[in-house]
Order: structure tokens, then C-alpha cells, then sequence
């Protein structure tokens, strides 16, 4: 069972020789001299229910109103001082100038704009933002950007891309778009060094990409039925030796398309190899498959801009 300290004058623990009145559930701000020396006859020198005798009350009292209006009292003082020191600073300025700062906004002035922002721009020279270059940062490649195409920002397996601008019903299902050409490049999957062998690897897996079917397993363009062999042949690409394979391929619908591989060493790194994919629909005047020849010319190592010499073409025996 727990009593409450009643009302009464108790010493104050800050100020010796004085007294503060508890009116029972708080201190308050009044205060007198300590009548333990002159108790007035009236009031006993120690009131029975003393909180010497209860300790104190269950809840520590808050601070008492005295010495809070003292420190607020203190604070907003200096605050005063402070802040018109302030003031006359900012209004007169240095005295060695001769200047004075600027007068604020008025409510007569026009509200402040933000200052235009834009994007950062690209560095000066840098091709990733050329629209008429593909940039392999990985593989440490570019390539031309034929007129009339487009860079891909996205793809399902992240491969850097370029596609011709327009697209339509695919044949083989109209839920599902095609492209007329498209051109991608990825890095060689580990274990793979002999370009040769990537290549011929590679050039199926490109064929069903562009004309088996799409991600979601729908046949665009019906299926393939047959192939044949194009040209399979060693090339120098980016001043590297590397291989191709070309396939001319037939689908159930639509008039099929002419799928190309090449793979080469990169230039950067351990010279993991690299895997360029074209792939044309067939009989399409603005699709010869020189263009193929022309995309593969193109390629060159990030900054090097004048390799040439055999670049993407045939080497001889």
C-alpha cells in the first residue's frame, strides 16, 4: 500500500536554507526562507507525513516551476542577443567592403524558378551516346548502326541489340511482333575458347531465337523446316581472327530468313570470345545479306576507331 506526500513545505534540495510547497502532486515556484530554524507555531518543524518519512512520490515529480522559468528565461535571452547580433551583421556587412547585402524578396517579387536540369551528358567522343553505334562495354565492342535502325533498351537475356525500326505481325501468330532484322552480341558461354567450334555451336541457337519461336515458346514464324549452309569460314573481326557460319533457313510461314554467327577473341580482359548474331528475313530488298558483311566490317574495339586492314573480311588460306 502507498501513501502520497500531502501537501506541505519541504526543504529544496537545490537551494540550502530554503523551502519549496509540494501542493501534493507537483513542486510549485513558491518558495520561502527554511522555517526549520523558526518554526511558526502553527506549523509543526517536521509535517508528519514528510517525504523523508514516505520517500518520494511514485512518479518522480517534473521539474520544478521555479528553476524551468529560470532556464527558459536564461535561454531566450541569449536567444535575443544572438539573433540581433545576426540582424546587424547581415544588414551593415563587413566594414572594410563598403558593401551591403542584398535586399530580401518582397511580396511584390516573382517567386524564385528552379534552374533547368537535364542529363548528363555523355563524355565528348564517347560512342554510348551515338544512336549510329552499339556499345559492348562488357565485350569491349561497337558496331555501326545501319540507317533506319534502332538500339534496344531492353532485352529478355540483357544482350546488347539493334533492330530495324518497324515491326509486324509475326506469321506465324499475331499475338506475338517480328522484326526484320535485328543484331546482337554476348560473350561465349565459359569453358569456350576455339571460335570455330562457337560458331557452329551457336549458329542453331541463333536460328531458333529469330525463327523457331519466341520466349514464350509461341512459333513466330510456324517453325523451321530446313536450312543450309550459307558460308561457314574463318574472318578477321576488330583485327582478331575469328569464324562465321551462315544459314539460310525455311519456316512453315512467312518467307523465313538468313541467320548469321560469328565469334572472335575480345580485345579486353582475358580475350574471352565474342558472339555476334544477325539474323534478315528473307527477300527483302533493304536487307541484302552484304549488309551482313557490311554490320561485321564495323565492329571495332571500344576507342579504336581506324582498325582496318581485313576487317570482317575473309582470310585466306
Amino acid at each position: 500500500m502507498s501513501f502520497a506526500t500531502p501537501p506541505g513545505w519541504y526543504p529544496d534540495a537545490e537551494t540550502p536554507g530554503t523551502e519549496r510547497w509540494w501542493d501534493g502532486t507537483a513542486w510549485t515556484a513558491h518558495t520561502r526562507a527554511s522555517a526549520a530554524a523558526h518554526p511558526a507555531p502553527h506549523e509543526p518543524a517536521h509535517p508528519p507525513y514528510a517525504p523523508q518519512a514516505f520517500g518520494p512520490p511514485t512518479a518522480p515529480p517534473p521539474p520544478r516551476g521555479g528553476s524551468r522559468t529560470r532556464v527558459l528565461a536564461i535561454t531566450l535571452s541569449s536567444l535575443l542577443v544572438l539573433g540581433a547580433a545576426l540582424t546587424a551583421a547581415v544588414l551593415l556587412g563587413p566594414h572594410d567592403s563598403g558593401t551591403r547585402a542584398a535586399p530580401g524578396p518582397t511580396a511584390s517579387d516573382p517567386a524564385p524558378t528552379a534552374p533547368a536540369t537535364s542529363a548528363t551528358p555523355s563524355p565528348e567522343g564517347s560512342p554510348d551516346g551515338d544512336p549510329g553505334v552499339l556499345v559492348d562495354q562488357l565485350n569491349g565492342i561497337t558496331l555501326a548502326v545501319p540507317d533506319g535502325w534502332e538500339k534496344v533498351k531492353n532485352t529478355s537475356d540483357d544482350a546488347p541489340t539493334i533492330r530495324t525500326a518497324v515491326s509486324y505481325d509475326c506469321p506465324g501468330t499475331s499475338a506475338s511482333f517480328c522484326y526484320r532484322g535485328t543484331v546482337s552480341t554476348r560473350t561465349a558461354r565459359a569453358g569456350q575458347s576455339d571460335p570455330k567450334a562457337i560458331a557452329e555451336a551457336d549458329i542453331s541457337t541463333a536460328a531458333d531465337k529469330a525463327y523457331e519461336e519466341d520466349v514464350l515458346g509461341r512459333r513466330t514464324h510456324g517453325g523451321i523446316t530446313s536450312h543450309r549452309v550459307l558460308k561457314a569460314e574463318p574472318v578477321a573481326v576488330a583485327g582478331r581472327t575469328g569464324y562465321l557460319v551462315r544459314w539460310r533457313v525455311v519456316t512453315a510461314k512467312g518467307p523465313g530468313g538468313v541467320v548469321q554467327s560469328v565469334a572472335f577473341p575480345s580485345t579486353v580482359g582475358s580475350e574471352t570470345p565474342v558472339i555476334v548474331r544477325l539474323a534478315f528475313d528473307a527477300d527483302r530488298p533493304e536487307l541484302p545479306v552484304s549488309l551482313m558483311d557490311t554490320i561485321t566490317r564495323s565492329v571495332r574495339p571500344i576507342g579504336d576507331s581506324a582498325t582496318s586492314g581485313g576487317v570482317g573480311a575473309s582470310i585466306g588460306p
